[in-house]
C-alpha cells in the first residue's frame, strides 16, 4: 500500500500542522457500454451499428486531517487514455484539481448547461462545427473550487501553457508556436433566499483569457459563456450565450480570417416520471466578426449554424434506451450543408 508521507506546511496555520500519513485507499473501476444505430438521411451512413467503451479508474484515500484525495483516469473508446485528475478537497478551505486537460475544468465545465433528456443538441451523430468556449481546460490546468457560501461557488483555474496536456511527472512539454498563460474563471449562484420556489434556479458565467502566442503576432484570445438553468418539479428549463475572440486583427496582416464566434442555446426537458424523460434543445452558432476591420459580417451568407435536437431516454436499472433526432442547418458553415440523423442507443453501466 502506498502512502503520501508528510507534506511541508509550514506555511500553513498551525490548525493544519496535522496533515501527515494517509489513511487506507480505495480503487474502483466504473464504465459502460453503448451500442447504436444511426440513420444520416441526407449523407451517406456507411455501417450503422457502432459501440462505444468508456471506463474510469478511481482510487481515493483521506489524510489524517480529514481532507481526502482522488485519483481518476478517464479511458474513451478502445480503452483509448483520455484524461487524467487529481483532486484535493480540503473542506472548509476548498478543493484543488490537477488536471492533464480535456478536462471539464474552468469555462469548459459550463461550455453547455443545457437540460437534455441524453446528450447535447450538437452532439449526436452529426458534425455540425458548433465552437465551444473551452478555455484552460484543453491545457494541462489547475483549478481552486471555493466552499458554497450563500449559493455562491467560485472557480479559479490556470495553464502554465496553453495548447499542453497530459504531461507526465518530472517532464516538461512545449508547443511548436508556445502560447503564453491562460486564465479561466466561473461562478455559479443558486439564489434560493431560502425559498423553495427559487432552489431550482441556477445563474452562471465564466471567462478565459488566453495569451497571445509567443513566436506568433497574434493578440490575446477571450472566451465568454453564461447562462441560466431553471428547475420546477418535474421540468427544466435553460438558455446560455457564449463568445470566442481568436485574437486574430488586420492590424497583424490577417486579412479574410474569422476572428469573432457568438452562439446561442436553449433547452428544456422534462421527466415524465423516474424512468422516462424528453428533451428539446437548440444551438445556433454565429460568425459574428472579421479580421478585416472594413468587412461587413451581415452580407456573409454561411454565418450561421442551427442545431435542433429531440430526444427520448428511458432508464431502468442499470439500462437505458435513447433515441435522438438532430438536424443541422448550414453545417461547419457551409452553406445548404443541411443534414438530419437519427440515433438509437442501448447503454449498459456496472
Amino acid at each position: 500500500m502506498n502512502k503520501l508521507t508528510k507534506v511541508g506546511c509550514s506555511a500553513l496555520c498551525g490548525s493544519l500542522a496535522a496533515i501527515s500519513a494517509a489513511n487506507a485507499g480505495d480503487l474502483t473501476v466504473t464504465g459502460g457500454a453503448d451500442m447504436t444505430w444511426i440513420n444520416k438521411s441526407s449523407t451517406t451512413t456507411g455501417n450503422p451499428l457502432g459501440i462505444g467503451s468508456n471506463t474510469n479508474i478511481k482510487g481515493s484515500g483521506e489524510l489524517d486531517n480529514g481532507w481526502t484525495y482522488s485519483l481518476t483516469i478517464a479511458n474513451a473508446n478502445a480503452q483509448a487514455f483520455s484524461a487524467a485528475n487529481v483532486n484535493l478537497d480540503m473542506g472548509g478551505l476548498g478543493k484543488l484539481n490537477f488536471n492533464q486537460g480535456n478536462s471539464g475544468n474552468g469555462i469548459a465545465a459550463i461550455d453547455d448547461k443545457m437540460p437534455t433528456a441524453w446528450e447535447e443538441s450538437w452532439g449526436n451523430g452529426l458534425s455540425t462545427g458548433v465552437r465551444l468556449p473551452l478555455g484552460s481546460a484543453a491545457s494541462q490546468n489547475i483549478m481552486y473550487t471555493t466552499p458554497t457560501i450563500l449559493g455562491i461557488t467560485l472557480t479559479g483555474t490556470w495553464a502554465p501553457e496553453y495548447g499542453v496536456s497530459d504531461t507526465g511527472d518530472k517532464t516538461t512539454a512545449t508547443t511548436e508556436d508556445t502560447n503564453k498563460s491562460s486564465y479561466d474563471g466561473t461562478i455559479n449562484i443558486n439564489p434560493s433566499l431560502g425559498t423553495e420556489i427559487f432552489s431550482g434556479l441556477n445563474i452562471f458565467a465564466g471567462g478565459s483569457s488566453i495569451g497571445g502566442e509567443v513566436k506568433g503576432a497574434n493578440d490575446d484570445k477571450y472566451q465568454v459563456v453564461g447562462g441560466v438553468t431553471y428547475d420546477i418539479g418535474p421540468l427544466s428549463l435553460g438558455y446560455q450565450v457564449s463568445g470566442d475572440y481568436t485574437g486574430v486583427d488586420d492590424n497583424e496582416g490577417d486579412v479574410g480570417v474569422t476572428n469573432l464566434y457568438k452562439a446561442n442555446a436553449f433547452g428544456v426537458a422534462f421527466n415524465v416520471n423516474d424512468s422516462l424523460s424528453v428533451s428539446y434543445g437548440e444551438w445556433n452558432a454565429i460568425k459574428a466578426g472579421h479580421s478585416d476591420s472594413t468587412f461587413n459580417p451581415d452580407t456573409r451568407e454561411n454565418r450561421t449554424i442551427t442545431v435542433e435536437s429531440i430526444q427520448v431516454a428511458y432508464s431502468v436499472g442499470g439500462a437505458s434506451v435513447r433515441l435522438a433526432e438532430t438536424s443541422v442547418d448550414n453545417a461547419a458553415w457551409v452553406v445548404g450543408d443541411n443534414q438530419e440523423a437519427t440515433v438509437i442507443s442501448l447503454g449498459l453501466a456496472f
